[in-house]
């Protein structure tokens, strides 16, 4: 079924445009309290955090005015991170969570993510009824006068994430005598990141901490890591740490400035809780754009790898239908299902940290597990609207001939992405000349459809 405003992670898009826009916010407020109000007495939850975004001051009241309109009460959090939105819903007991972002895009998208009372992102079949909940009447949903719902703030819901994240650092350890450079991305943790590293006893250095309405992830954050580069070398720093603009994916920096991509976090974490007998299950999961070399490392230590579709939320559906507490993707968003239910970028760090300090080697001796197997990733810009750019004749024949010359010697994947336009090419092999060849081909093949359509 195709869907109208829900995508791979949420709804997203321009701020202001379609489908990201205030008529759209509010209803998807009396849509989602309509799906989550039960028919007790009682009075019914939803929580909202936000990323720095200019835009969340339009549609955070927004969805606040169509949840209380249909009977719920509403928390405000601020500026938080996506992980401890979730994390609060939870303890908090909410029916329902808001995360107002749009994770790691430029400041003038955004987007609105929806996670149920477990602290889980609710599954495609609970975002079809919202759906199909807003495109009917707003009136249908609305509450009698005395049953309306009430707004307020709360202050400490920052102080209240970053205790239950320093709480899964391991207590006999501490983070003294490390300078650490964190990079909250201009984002939702620029507050909350820089205080849990330093309350754990790091000297810190912080950067993209100045939100401003429209620098979140501009030239900073987890998927521009220049700045925090240059600062670790430029400081000496023993590391650098870089989140994006809602804290649920990080890149770390060693201390000669080389960039550590998920792959290898998540393959020290692995093997980090395989020796201290904390990893529920012989694998991990993590998605088919992982690296050919995280896998191979991974059945040296006689772990699985198994791998589902692109996107966190079904990482985490494997991980819960199979049992697994590791996983993530190459991105860098890695879940660790004993601590929390989504990507945490900080949690994440620290589980890193812990196995720097107790190696008491440089960051560079602990982080590199691997060689990865040469990977090349090509991205294509298509106009929306235009016909889809796979389905060309020539698109398929080009796929089909690069998958033939890989038979054997690797893999290619090429897709849609989930929250923007654009064609995504990615193949890896043994033979780098080979894979930028036939990735060379797609990419070739996949530029002239969009530029006939």
């Amino acid at each position: 079924m195709t869907r109208a405003y829900f995508g791979t992670d949420g709804i997203r898009g321009t701020a202001n445009r379609f489908p990201m826009t205030p008529e759209v916010a509010l209803r998807v407020g009396l849509a989602a309290g309509k799906r989550f109000m039960s028919h007790d007495d009682r009075r019914h939850l939803v929580v909202i955090g936000k990323d720095t975004r200019l835009s969340g001051y339009m549609l955070e009241p927004a969805l606040t005015a169509g949840f209380t309109a249909a009977g719920m009460d509403v928390v405000l959090f601020g500026p938080l991170p996506t992980p401890a939105v979730a994390m609060l819903t939870r303890s908090l007991r909410a029916d329902l969570g808001v995360m107002l972002s749009a994770s790691h895009n430029k400041f003038a998208d955004n987007g609105i993510k929806l996670f149920g009372p477990d602290g889980y992102k609710l599954s495609d079949d609970a975002e079809t009824e919202i759906e199909q909940l807003m495109d009917k009447k707003l009136d249908e949903h609305l509450a009698d006068p005395a049953k309306l719902g009430r707004a307020r703030r709360i202050d400490d819901a920052q102080a209240r994430y970053v205790e239950i994240v320093k709480a899964t650092f391991p207590k006999r350890l501490t983070l003294k005598g490390l300078r650490i450079v964190i990079d909250a991305a201009n984002g939702a943790a620029y507050k909350v990141a820089p205080v849990a590293l330093y309350e754990l006893g790091a000297e810190v250095i912080k950067i993209g901490v100045e939100p401003n309405g429209e620098n979140i992830n501009e030239e900073v954050g987890s998927t521009d890591t220049r700045a925090l580069r240059a600062k670790v070398l430029e400081t000496r720093a023993d590391l650098g740490i870089a989140l994006d603009g809602d804290a649920d994916r990080v890149a770390i920096v060693d201390e000669k400035g080389h960039l550590i991509d998920g792959d290898q976090l998540m393959a020290l974490i692995a093997k980090s809780w395989k020796e201290a007998g904390t990893l529920k299950k012989p694998g991990i999961v993590a998605t088919v754009m992982s690296n050919l070399g995280l896998e191979r490392y991974l059945e040296s230590l006689k772990l699985k790898l198994e791998r589902t579709g692109v996107g966190d939320r079904y990482v985490v559906e494997q991980m819960r239908a199979k049992g697994y507490n590791v996983g993530g993707e190459q991105s860098g968003h890695i879940i660790l299902s004993d601590f929390s239910t989504t990507g945490d970028g900080l949690l994440a760090a620290l589980q890193v940290l812990a196995v720097i300090v107790q190696s008491g080697k440089p960051a560079s001796e602990v982080l590199k597990l691997f060689e990865p197997a040469p990977q090349i990733l090509e991205n294509v810009r298509y106009e929306k609207g235009k016909p889809d750019p796979m389905q060309a004749a020539t698109v398929k024949d080009a796929i089909k001939a690069a998958e033939a010359a890989l038979v054997g010697k690797g893999r290619l994947l090429v897709r849609k992405s989930g929250t923007e336009p654009l064609v995504r090419i990615m193949a890896e092999g043994d033979d780098e000349k080979l894979v930028r060849q036939v990735v060379g081909d797609v990419k070739t093949a996949v530029v002239a459809a969009a530029k006939a359509a």
